[in-house]
């Protein structure tokens, strides 16, 4: 059952959505928010494995919440105009709903995500040490390459870019997913685009408002967010 959080602005739209959801046992309300600071807060605290997002909400939009995140959680936009659609799908979202939703295409944006959770269990299991090799194939080019070799993964539209010697080959993968299937004593999240091998930091540098930024050999500049600071803190100490 996947944990779902409801954020929009408006109480009727959530109350509507959440009538809708309650004919789908595959999903489970855990919160609502009302705006995007109440969100952050609650997608921290709660990590949901889904969001259903508002885009126009006062204060910051749903775009600016999803910018703000070191966690994101899959991603199904609700809202009354169309206008956002390409947008929305840059930022790797699962569906996008028109108000009023309408209960067989909520049912359509459910099942991508059962389907997409179909395919990554088939092919995930025990994570993936730093020794293990894995087959990368960008176009024509294909690699087998060792783990420890990949210096950085980042977030490239719907894709997910590896840094490797002088290669920087794309993959069909979400960080999300790269986070469950990696070693975390070695891989690091540092942000919402960013893992970073904690093998290959060369330096690291205090920097705004108690947040650090890695610099890496290969000469990547990472900023860690500040809730990832204290979290990379905790992860290095003794």
């Amino acid at each position: 059952m996947m944990k779902s959080l409801v954020i929009d602005d408006s109480r009727l739209a959530r109350n509507e959505l959440k009538r809708l959801l309650k004919d789908f046992d595959t999903v489970q309300i855990i919160g609502e928010a009302s705006n995007a600071m109440e969100a952050l807060e609650k997608i921290e605290n709660e990590k949901p494995d889904l969001i259903f997002l508002d885009i126009q909400m006062p204060g910051k939009d749903g775009f600016q919440l999803l910018e703000e995140l070191d966690y994101v959680p899959e991603v199904i936009f609700t809202t009354a105009y169309d206008e956002y659609a390409i947008k929305a799908f840059e930022f790797n979202a699962l569906d996008y709903l028109l108000k009023p939703v309408q209960k067989d295409r909520l049912a359509g944006a459910l099942s991508k995500i059962s389907e997409k959770q179909e395919r990554e269990s088939a092919v995930s299991g025990e994570r993936m040490t730093s020794s293990d090799q894995v087959f990368v194939k960008d176009g024509d080019k294909c690699w087998f390459v060792q783990l420890s070799e990949v210096r950085l993964f980042e977030v490239e539209g719907n894709y997910t870019k590896l840094y490797f010697g002088d290669q920087k080959p794309m993959i069909p993968r979400t960080l999300n997913y790269l986070e469950t299937r990696l070693d975390p004593k070695k891989f690091f999240r540092a942000n919402r685009q960013q893992i970073i091998n904690l093998n290959w930091i060369e330096r690291i540098e205090p920097w705004f408002s108690g947040s650090i930024k890695i610099y890496m050999k290969g000469g990547h500049e990472v900023d860690v967010s500040r809730r990832q600071t204290q979290r990379f803190k905790d992860l290095m100490s003794f």
